[in-house]
């Protein structure tokens, strides 16, 4: 029996949530809202503000608060500059500051970077991807038929436009068993769009947004496999009408999975989609075993720990531990999807002695991550039980996308102690009486730090009013947080 996929669709105002539902489980979740939606696949033309050579890399204006990063590798040269040979690595005899530049967004702007741009724009149709800086028909790898392959790269020979105008283009895995009418419509429309960018482009003198790419309801029927998907359904009339519209003229066999979802419960109430979104916000995981993972998530790179928990096994502790390693690798590629973790990702595994599960763990982590539709590539398990891998980032993760850094801890995780705060307030009481001249002080803080400061370390507000020769007084403030406090001379 194989397994069933839903894809649902949640409207408001000004938000849009997409859920991948398999077999009841919710597998991935895209959320974009309407003063924040993703750059990926925007076209810009820029202005380059600066040349770096040490870094062979351009930093381009294209009117966003930070300027994109441009590296030399993705410089279009027919665009810049022809006579410069095709193999040339040096960006300064690419790129000159104020030029203007046709670029196109390939990753957002993450944390406190810029977003990646490359001058190799790439559009997408349903079926095809249309690259205006090549001249050549390829097929995605990923349709393993070479018959199927070779009949879709003569079908595109085939199509009298593919080869009058410029550009080349590459075969995506959803156009298996598409015919000529099929491919013919999605290379016109790709024709005509780019058309319509060259002439938008040329009108602009400094910096502008020439391209958005659709929003994300429309982007889930142009990229998801329609073959794998049973059903649609979308709780906006408005939206549902869109996307059937759009469907009808450019996802042919997708109008009869796309319904509009008219129950009483909200859409995501249906599979627990709510909960499982707040439970991929928080950094423990539980396993059905009784294990458990740890995942944290920091600038640098994300680190998930494996741990057997309260599953004790019923035969020995290396069966105990493989059989827990077994189980976190379903869970860690499920995460990764739901998540959207990116970046350097560091696996621990509890320690396994036998080769044999160290190489069956290893095979089930492959696997499991082959249905990843993000390119991961992963490591060997080493001898300290880790494993390293990467996975392609383009946008945020799902908690940088609904959460900010704790106003309390800085995004540290962790909050000083009450005692910490205690000691803090008086240096800084010792610090003004030597500075400044007053009768008395007061402080206010936080009603755990004030009772600690009277209860536990009322001796030492004995001494210190002793060495400063002045009174102080404290205050608790409900409104405080932890870590705030003042310190007023009266």
């Amino acid at each position: 029996m194989g397994s069933e996929e839903k894809v649902l669709v949640n409207v408001t105002p000004n938000e849009t949530r997409v859920a991948w539902v398999e077999n009841g489980v919710l597998q991935e979740v895209w959320i974009e809202r309407a003063n924040k939606r993703g750059l990926v696949g925007n076209i810009y033309m820029g202005r380059v503000d600066r040349v770096l050579p040490g870094m062979q890399a351009a930093f381009v204006n294209i009117g966003l608060e930070r300027a994109a990063f441009l590296h030399v590798s993705d410089v279009c040269r027919e665009s810049v500059n022809k006579d410069v040979p095709e193999d040339c690595e040096d960006i300064g005899k690419l790129l000159y500051p104020s030029q203007k530049v046709l670029v196109q967004v390939v990753k957002d702007p993450i944390g406190s970077k810029g977003a990646r741009v490359t001058m190799q724009v790439t559009i997408p149709s349903r079926m095809l991807v249309f690259m205006p800086a090549e001249k050549m028909i390829g097929v995605s790898q990923k349709i393993e038929n070479y018959a199927e392959r070779d009949r879709l790269r003569n079908l595109m020979q085939s199509i009298p436009e593919s080869a009058e105008g410029n550009g080349g283009y590459i075969v995506r895995t959803v156009a298996e068993g598409a015919d000529f009418h099929e491919m013919r419509a999605d290379l016109l429309y790709l024709n005509r769009l780019w058309s319509t960018i060259e002439e938008k482009s040329k009108n602009v003198k400094e910096y502008a947004l020439v391209y958005e790419d659709l929003p994300l309801s429309l982007r889930i029927l142009r990229d998801i496999p329609v073959e794998r998907i049973e059903k649609i359904r979308v709780d906006s009339t408005e939206t549902f009408k869109k996307m059937q519209a759009f469907s009808e003229s450019y996802v042919m066999g997708l109008s009869d999975k796309l319904g509009l979802y008219t129950g009483e419960r909200p859409i995501f109430d249906l599979y627990s989609i709510e909960e499982e979104i707040q439970m991929g916000l928080q950094k423990r995981v539980d396993l059905k075993s009784g294990g458990y993972l740890v995942i944290d998530q920091t600038e640098a790179m994300t680190t998930i720990d494996v741990n057997t928990g309260a599953f004790v096994g019923h035969k020995n502790l290396e069966e105990t531990i493989y059989r827990t390693n077994l189980e976190a690798t379903q869970a860690i590629a499920r995460q990764l999807r739901l998540r959207n973790l990116g970046g350097i990702i560091i696996l621990d595994l509890i320690d396994m002695t036998e080769a044999e599960h160290r190489e069956h763990v290893y095979n089930s982590l492959q696997k499991e991550l082959a249905r990843d539709r993000v390119k991961t590539t992963v490591t060997e398990i080493s001898s300290l039980g880790l494993i390293e891998m990467t996975r392609k980032r383009t946008r945020e993760s799902l908690e940088r996308t609904l959460c900010e850094p704790c106003p309390i801890c800085s995004g540290r995780g962790t909050i000083k102690t009450a005692e910490t705060i205690a000691y803090e307030i008086f240096r800084e009481i010792t610090r003004m009486a030597r500075s400044f001249d007053a009768s008395k002080y007061r402080v206010i803080a936080a009603e755990s730090v004030v009772s600690y400061i009277l209860d536990e370390a009322s001796s030492s507000v004995a001494e210190l009013e002793l060495f400063i020769e002045k009174s102080i007084r404290f205050q608790a403030e409900s409104s405080y947080n932890a870590e705030q406090y003042d310190v007023v001379m009266l």
